[in-house]
């Protein structure tokens, strides 16, 4: 009996030994994703103005990194605000940790070099080497081309100067392990000829990250065969959101949709007089209409096409459930 319990015994230190190895290597040797880059972009007019077309339409960066007004319809920035930080995801709204967006304007990251930005943006890595939560999706901001995600740090580099403190994000246990094994490298893919639309509307929808909200997941993955469909749930103060199915099932998606019907769905958004005061008890979207909105009609195009594209999936989503 004295020799099984000794064996026990050992069985039982190598695991934690073990253990305590892993949570060491995940603390400090992730994220892993090398240094940041030594980067100088080369700013100039054309490439600050792609850089205010992905950021505000597409990445929709500028959507977190601002003060949202929640009085209206889909929270629009409020002008004067762009780029200062402070949108708190929290544990009230069902995140694992108090997550806080950064002041990107140069009173915030000024003291950053470009390859620094570049390197948070496209791996999901600060200045200082911490894991960034992927609220903001990294990794699908990873896939743009070098092109756009240097047009997105010239952006950022122009924007007017706003002196706000914003708070250190922080994780809850056993997230604070978790999001150093979740940075990953830039994977960049060329933007595809807008001829292509079907390569180019997948290359919108990734940077747009679209997939992110429109796909329920478990335990931080994808729920594999359910993607685009929806269902993804929200916490909202007065009630659960839903994200809508965007596959093109006729019947819960948008498979009769037109294409005519799809653009104007988010160009409507960019007339001020559509964007409904609401109330602590109405619905409200954490999707950013007006921002989608400013996008093209071309690129809001192939975006359809590529939903449209893409194997229907039947799922019914009841859009808000109030308290």
């Amino acid at each position: 009996m004295k020799r099984i319990l000794k064996v026990i015994g050992i069985l039982i230190m190598v695991v934690l030994l073990g253990a305590a190895v892993g949570l060491s290597y995940v603390s400090f040797a992730l994220p892993d994703v090398g240094p940041a880059p030594e980067l100088k972009v080369a700013s100039n007019p054309a490439m600050v103005a792609r850089g205010q077309y992905l950021a505000n339409h597409v990445a929709v960066c500028i959507d977190c990194h601002s003060t949202r007004d929640w009085s209206l319809y889909s929270g629009p920035p409020k002008t004067g605000t762009f780029g200062q930080g402070g949108e708190i995801f929290d544990q009230n709204m069902g995140f694992p940790g108090k997550y806080f967006a950064p002041n990107i304007t140069p009173e915030g990251i000024g003291h950053w070099t470009d390859g620094e930005i570049y390197r948070a943006i496209t791996c999901g890595v600060a200045k200082d080497g911490r894991a960034l939560f992927s609220i903001m999706p990294h990794i699908a901001y990873g896939k743009m081309s070098m092109e756009d995600a240097t047009a997105i740090v010239a952006y950022i580099r122009a924007l007017q100067p706003i002196k706000q403190e914003v708070p250190v994000s922080e994780s809850d246990f056993p997230m604070n392990f978790i999001i150093n094994t979740i940075p990953q490298k830039a994977n960049h893919q060329p933007i595809p000829a807008k001829s292509d639309t079907l390569k180019y509307g997948e290359y919108m929808i990734t940077m747009a990250a679209c997939k992110d909200c429109h796909t329920r997941m478990e335990k931080g993955s994808y729920i594999e065969g359910m993607e685009y469909a929806g269902n993804m749930e929200f916490k909202m103060p007065n009630g659960v959101l839903r994200s809508a199915n965007i596959t093109p099932d006729k019947a819960t998606g948008i498979g009769n949709w037109s294409k005519q019907a799809f653009i104007s769905r988010f160009k409507m958004y960019q007339d001020a007089a559509n964007i409904a005061k609401v109330d602590g008890k109405s619905m409200n979207s954490i999707m950013p209409w007006t921002m989608y909105a400013g996008m093209t009609e071309e690129d809001l195009g192939a975006i359809y096409s590529y939903l449209q594209s893409l194997k229907p999936i039947q799922q019914e989503v009841v859009k808000f459930s109030p308290h």
